[in-house]
């Protein structure tokens, strides 16, 4: 695992992900035409409203749904 900073909503946090989801962060970030900072805002927010309190948790489920629903409309 590795702890990176970026600054969601005008602010620096640090996150520890393992490298696979980092990867795959970017990679998503790349196909929508977004940044993978702008896709954590989007994640933090949506944590933020279902109560959620640790944002590398929330990451990982989110990318986990991503590749999951990616994955069944392939229909694998």
């Amino acid at each position: 695992m590795k702890k990176r900073s970026v600054v969601i909503a005008g602010h620096a946090t640090s996150l520890t992900l393992e490298d696979p989801f980092w990867q795959a962060l970017k990679e998503i970030a790349q196909a929508e035409g977004t940044t993978v900072s702008a896709l954590i805002e989007a994640i933090d927010a949506q944590r933020t409203d279902a109560g959620e309190s640790n944002l590398s948790s929330a990451v990982r489920v989110w990318v986990f749904r991503r590749v999951k629903e990616t994955a069944d409309r392939r229909g694998r």
